[in-house]
């Protein structure tokens, strides 16, 4: 099937989210004498805590219950102040305007409720480069459940199968696959070890799509 749309994830992907959001948890465990590796958190990555529950890990590890409210307003902070010095990742933009020259609509399939995704894609002057936008609040099950790019899909009206899905993380490609749909993955700093069997190609940056090469 010929590509007629592009499906952005959005953390990782759009913007190095995960990597802050990794250090303040890890800051987290320093604080409580503990080391978080990254493999262990990576199995959340692209979908939500159910994957893997930092802090009832973390409690795990000390033995005790954790007063949560004041670390969650802390680390919270601590990640949201480190993300908001951030550019889009690179090839973003001239992706964007390569789908924009050859009509592809583009939109936001994300694991993220859309407070913190449009926010970020307002605040980086991206929010109308995309159709539309599916989060965590529209759907009854996070990535890698397909249903977000299912929705995207059909917002944008078109097959899953003609939706090439970008994506960073383990999680969301097997949500691609389970959608029926390509999936491309650019891993990050938080991903790179994670496995991406099944990815259609497995890139460093979007810098290296040639996007009216791929879609022929």
């Amino acid at each position: 099937m010929p590509i007629r749309a592009l499906l952005f994830d959005f953390d990782g992907l759009i913007l190095d989210t995960e990597f802050p959001i990794y250090e303040a948890w890890r800051e987290d465990y320093l604080a409580h004498g503990h080391e978080l590796p990254l493999p262990v958190y990576a199995a959340c990555v692209g979908s939500d805590f159910n994957r893997f529950d930092p802090k009832s890990h973390l409690e795990s590890l000390v033995g005790c219950a954790i007063d949560w409210p004041d670390r969650d307003l802390w680390r919270e902070r601590n990640a949201l102040e480190r993300v908001k010095q951030l550019p889009p990742l690179p090839g973003v933009i001239a992706l964007l305007d390569a789908a924009g020259e050859l009509g592809l609509p583009c939109a936001v399939a994300s694991s993220s409720p859309r407070s913190w995704v449009e926010g970020h894609l307002g605040r980086l002057g991206l929010l109308e480069r995309f159709r539309l936008t599916r989060c965590i609040d529209d759907v009854a099950a996070p990535k890698p459940a397909p249903d977000l790019f299912l929705s995207a899909a059909a917002g944008l009206r078109v097959a899953p199968s003609e939706a090439l899905v970008l994506e960073d993380s383990r999680n969301g490609l097997l949500a691609a696959i389970a959608a029926g749909c390509p999936c491309i993955v650019v891993p990050n700093r938080v991903t790179a070890h994670l496995d991406f069997g099944g990815a259609l190609r497995v890139l460093s940056t979007l810098e290296e799509i040639d996007l009216p090469t791929l879609i022929q």
